[in-house]
């Protein structure tokens, strides 16, 4: 298995409480389920930080950063049932690493974390 590629974001987590409250902000960024899950959220600011930090870690993974048809809104963060946070894969993501790559199958790991006043995402794109 190769590694395609890897992204690393970091984010301070003050700079979302603003933008966070701005309805257009949350739409154009977050997908419908990543912002209903933020309800369940102990900390929404945190929440929304780590995954801001998520997708840009995609993107730089991907090589691509957000060009290229490549939108915030592509890039869906979900948790299992443990709470580990995924990428859930979409059919567009699946044609932007075939293009880029020229591979069908391909893995996605993304680990995040954050403190009171940073969230860190780091992303590793492989093929299977």
């Amino acid at each position: 298995m190769k590694i395609l590629g890897i992204g690393v974001d970091i984010i301070k987590n003050k700079r979302l409480t603003l933008l966070i409250k701005n309805k257009r902000f949350l739409t154009r960024m977050f997908t419908i389920n990543e912002i209903k899950f933020s309800k369940k959220a102990d900390n929404q600011i945190n929440y929304f930080a780590k995954r801001f930090a998520a997708k840009e870690s995609l993107a730089k993974a991907l090589g691509t950063g957000f060009r290229k048809n490549l939108n915030f809104k592509d890039i869906e963060i979900l948790n299992n049932k443990m709470g580990k946070p995924f990428f859930s894969k979409s059919k567009k993501m699946s044609i932007i690493v075939n293009k880029k790559f020229k591979v069908k199958n391909y893995n996605l790991f993304l680990s995040i974390s954050d403190e009171k006043d940073y969230s860190v995402a780091f992303t590793i794109l492989q093929k299977i």
